[in-house]
């Protein structure tokens, strides 16, 4: 069903940053290999997730649902969610699809997505946002402040507290994703090649994603222990 929607992928005009910062040759695949490539994808790795996932004992949350980020101008990206019955739901940027380089990249980006969901992720940082709210609006409260700085003080409790794991979270989601591509007959480590487009965010105090070498590292290592090497 995706591709005679994506034809349309000629006209997004995002291009990916480098890892120094700066902008990289926008080589974009021809539309139709662009569909191509990403409803194979869709078919090969959607069922082994499904199955990764109600062996994780998610049953009930298992039956994912590949989305389209239609918005124009959106950068490469993927991301996931749940709908309102709970269904989990992973959603590609037009221009993710029409940069991804090879059918790997595709599938470690919808491995990792899905093992988000697989591990729980959305629920976890939910509660971690919840705690660290509270806990900084009860000391600013019982420091005296008024009103409005405990409800700043609780605003700045909640974004720490949605970092707070946020790069274990990142490396776990890695680690499953490299499992699901893999199962279902891509390299991983090919996959991972797309961190090397990536800008590097390092190894920041609370920051949000691992270092790119750090992440690459980890799907080479998982990739050769399922090998067996």
């Amino acid at each position: 069903m995706f591709g005679a929607a994506l034809l349309g992928l000629a006209g997004c005009g995002v291009v990916p940053a480098s890892p120094s910062g700066g902008q990289v040759p926008d080589l974009r695949l021809p539309p139709q290999l662009a569909a191509q490539n990403f409803v194979a994808v869709v078919d090969a790795v959607e069922p082994v997730a499904e199955s990764v996932c109600l062996g994780a004992g998610k049953q009930g949350n298992c039956d994912f649902q590949i989305a389209i980020d239609w918005r124009a101008g959106q950068p490469p990206n993927a991301f996931q969610t749940v709908d309102d019955a709970g269904r989990p739901i992973i959603a590609f940027t037009l221009s993710l699809i029409a940069t991804a380089r090879s059918r790997d990249e595709l599938a470690f980006i919808m491995g990792h997505e899905a093992g988000h969901h697989i591990a729980g992720h959305l629920a976890r940082q939910q509660d971690s946002v919840m705690r660290g709210a509270v806990l900084a609006g009860a000391m600013a409260q019982a420091s005296g402040l008024d009103s409005a700085a405990v409800d700043r003080a609780a605003q700045l409790g909640a974004g720490i507290g949605a970092r707070r794991y946020s790069k274990n979270f990142e490396l776990e989601a890695d680690v499953i994703g490299t499992r699901i591509a893999f199962a279902a007959g891509f390299d991983p480590v090919l996959g991972a090649a797309f961190f090397d487009r990536l800008p590097d965010p390092g190894d920041r105090f609370l920051g949000t994603h691992p270092a790119n070498d750090s992440r690459k590292a980890l799907v080479l290592g998982e990739t050769a222990r399922l090998r067996g090497q």
